[in-house]
C-alpha cells in the first residue's frame, strides 16, 4: 500500500520467490506465480468493492492502527487493502486460508464478502475457514 522504487520492487520480488524456495516449496509440486501480472486479482477486487460498506473496513483494527501511524492520513489503497486480500481468496474458491490471528478478522471479511456474494448471485464461492497456527 506504499509507493515502492521500481527497482527495489523487483528485488524484493526476486528476494521472496528465493525464500519461498528456499523454505522447501516445489516449484513442480504447486504454482508459483507473480500475482501482479494476473489482472484477475484487480478485477475482482473491484468487483467485491463494489459489495463492501466503507463503514465496515473502517472498523477494521489493523486500518486504524495502520492510519495513526499514517498522522491520520491513510490511502484508499490501505482502506481497501483488505478487499483486494479477499479477492485474493476468493479468486480460487480456497475453502482453507492459514492464517495468523492477526489476519482473522480479514479472514472474516472474505467470509463475508462471499456470502454476501453467494446471496446476491447464487452459490459461487465457497465461505473459506480458517487455518490457525499454535506458532
Amino acid at each position: 500500500t506504499m509507493p515502492k522504487e521500481p527497482a527495489v520492487l523487483r528485488q524484493n520480488i526476486l528476494d521472496t520467490t528465493a525464500a519461498i524456495l528456499a523454505c522447501g516449496i516445489d516449484p513442480k509440486k504447486c504454482f508459483l506465480f507473480r500475482q501482479s501480472l494476473v489482472p484477475e486479482h484487480a478485477e475482482l477486487a473491484w468487483v467485491l468493492g463494489c459489495l463492501t460498506n466503507v463503514p465496515r473496513l473502517l472498523r477494521l483494527p489493523q486500518w486504524k492502527m495502520k492510519r495513526a501511524s499514517q498522522n491520520s492520513e491513510g490511502t484508499v489503497g490501505l482502506l481497501t487493502y483488505p478487499v483486494l486480500q479477499a479477492a485474493d481468496i476468493l479468486l480460487y474458491k480456497s475453502t482453507h486460508v492459514p492464517v495468523g490471528e492477526d489476519q482473522v478478522l480479514h479472514l472474516e471479511l472474505a467470509q463475508d464478502i462471499a456470502q454476501h456474494f453467494n446471496k446476491k448471485y447464487g452459490e459461487f464461492f465457497p465461505v473459506p475457514k480458517a487455518i490457525l497456527s499454535e506458532l
